[in-house]
């Protein structure tokens, strides 16, 4: 027997952040509207498995270098200890709680909430298990998963979400990669008392930013005891039962003639991550192409070949970021539902604000400088750029070092790029990208007051 399809204006196929804020907005319009959603828990990557609980544990290790800093400060802090079941109880309920709330708010706007894997009939129709839900404008913001290397013994070792899922702390970790999950998670490893290598294919870390971040993050983790190895291709993991450190990761280095290996109980994966789209049948729906990368092509616009279908989030693979998703969704919903005044709204993807919750914490807008020099022209570019120590740091032995560069274009100096490595640089970032956002010059910087003893005036004080 045929199932009668159940009807909809929009359909979203994933319940993380892009997809339930486009939901939300589209409902907010009187759309009639239906999430579906296949992990039984809203929110997505960022509330259960990125973001949120990675917030938690950065803060948690951010207090125990603040305990090491206290005895510069004259304050005797007691015992030294941390408990890591306690911390990932507490961050788990906050999650939930999160998750909850999410729900919730699906019902206040009237949003359907399906618990299923969707499965694309054509471009008008979804199947959800023995469901059938239709729509003219159906959305996939399916999000995506971390990637797991196809070498022998992988499964041993854990991916980034199952960072999440860890009962104890490891002794001892090996973090395979460095672009800024695997520097995020191997900082926070550190600080709350691991012992942690970091495995890299090349001599540099955060190869996707401006060098300034990542030359300043590689020489500040290896000074706080982080090893690296680099130039390094992992080979093969095993297990040892019974060992203090059971598993044992090979690898091989461009210098060495034979492979080394050395025993962890813990290693992670942060080799990248992939679009989910391999459940969601997109051969039903041919206008739907996939790029090389595995992600959905879409336009400016967020739509894909198929009238009807939009692309965006993780999924899309364009600025892979949580507000990035919700920006997107909002504005995809604002022109499908809101009226004449919305017909060309879409999300400028230029100069998106990001930070990296390292140790030290990054931010970055904009052109790295090569990519400043490669779009204009070397001629065109000039850079600004200080270190100094944070006055945080001049009562303690260690200075770490922050580390500023402006990049400027024309005449008129308009900024093209800022990147920022440094105490408190994640609190930082947001206000000057909406000066950068606004076309803001070197002079627009500079005419502003400088606040001051903070680190933030010398973006406006540089020479």
């Amino acid at each position: 027997m045929t199932s009668v399809a159940k009807l909809f204006d929009y359909i979203v196929i994933g319940g993380g952040s892009g997809g339930l804020a486009s939901a939300r907005r589209a409902a907010s319009y009187g759309a009639k509207v239906a999430v579906v959603e296949s992990s039984g828990r809203l929110g997505g990557t960022c509330v259960n498995v990125g973001c949120v609980p990675k917030k938690v544990m950065f803060n948690g290790a951010s207090i125990m270098e603040m305990i090491d800093d206290a005895k510069h400060y004259g304050i005797t802090v007691g015992s030294r200890s941390f408990d890591w079941g306690f911390l990932k109880g507490a961050r788990d309920a906050y999650v939930k709680r999160l998750n909850g709330i999410y729900e919730r708010n699906l019902n206040k706007e009237g949003v359907e909430y399906v618990d299923g894997m969707a499965s694309m009939l054509s471009n008008t129709e979804v199947k959800v298990d023995s469901a059938v839900l239709k729509a003219n404008h159906i959305l996939i913001a399916s999000g995506g998963h971390p990637v797991i290397p196809k070498i022998e013994g992988a499964e041993l070792g854990i991916d980034s979400d199952q960072f999440f899922e860890l009962e104890t702390q490891p002794k001892k970790v090996a973090v395979v990669g460095s672009g800024y999950i695997g520097i995020e998670l191997a900082g926070i490893f550190h600080a709350l008392g691991s012992d942690v290598t970091v495995f890299t294919r090349t001599s540099h870390i955060l190869r996707h930013h401006d060098n300034i971040i990542g030359d300043t993050m590689l020489s500040e983790m290896k000074r706080q005891g982080i090893a690296f190895e680099h130039n390094s291709s992992v080979q093969a993991l095993k297990r040892h039962d019974g060992a203090e450190y059971p598993l044992e990761l090979s690898w091989t280095t461009a210098s060495a003639t034979q492979p080394s290996s050395a025993a962890y109980d813990c290693v992670l994966w942060a080799v990248g991550r992939t679009p989910n789209t391999r459940p969601l049948n997109l051969a039903a729906v041919p206008g739907v192409a996939v790029g090389k990368t595995g992600h959905i092509v879409a336009d400016e616009f967020q739509n894909t070949g198929e009238r009807g279908v939009y692309s965006l989030g993780d999924v899309f693979g364009k600025s892979e970021l949580t507000p990035v998703a919700i920006a997107a969704g909002r504005h995809l919903a604002d022109r499908l539902f809101g009226g004449e005044r919305f017909a060309n709204s879409k999300l400028d993807y230029a100069n998106i604000p990001t930070v990296i919750f390292g140790h030290p914490t990054a931010g970055t807008i904009g052109l790295t400088e090569e990519q400043a020099k490669a779009k204009h022209g070397a001629d065109a570019v000039k850079v600004y750029q200080t270190r100094f120590t944070n006055m945080f740091n001049a009562l303690t032995p260690y200075k770490p070092p922050t580390a500023m560069k402006l990049i400027v274009t024309g005449a008129e100096e308009r900024v093209v790029g800022l990147h920022i490595i440094g105490r408190g640089c994640d609190e930082m970032l947001q206000g000057f990208g909406v000066a950068i956002k606004m076309g803001a010059t070197k002079r627009d910087f500079d005419n502003c007051v400088a606040i001051h003893p903070t680190s933030s005036e010398e973006l406006v004080t540089m020479r």
